[in-house]
């Protein structure tokens, strides 16, 4: 197995790489240190460790997305979310998010 020495938010990581699996394993890396960059930049979490399971449950939820034969998330007509006003989450997600948010206290707030 191949090995690749990346960088996200600034730390180096020596990453285990299959054949042929480079430019897929960079994309990734990639991805990650843009969304824990994101998240560090926006001011509000300062802990390496919680900017990293923001940005995997981040990346988590989009990932249906990105599937070619996923199923969309539907538009849902439910209440407001509670830090964005007018705009409306499907209710499960909603449920999740504020679980998330309880948990990690004020400063750990996901959107």
């Amino acid at each position: 197995m191949k090995q690749l020495e990346v960088q996200i938010m600034g730390q180096s990581y020596l990453l285990g790489c299959p054949e042929n699996g480079d430019a897929r394993m960079l994309d990734a890396v990639n991805r990650v240190d843009m969304a824990m960059c994101r998240i560090r930049d926006a001011g509000k979490i300062k802990a390496r460790d919680r900017i990293a399971v923001l940005a995997a449950l981040n990346l988590a939820f989009e990932l249906p997305e990105r599937t070619p034969n996923a199923v969309p998330v539907p538009a849902a007509t439910s209440p407001e979310t509670p830090n964005n006003p007018g705009e409306t989450t499907h209710p499960q997600l909603a449920a999740l998010l504020q679980r998330l948010d309880t948990a990690l206290g004020v400063d750990g707030r996901l959107l």
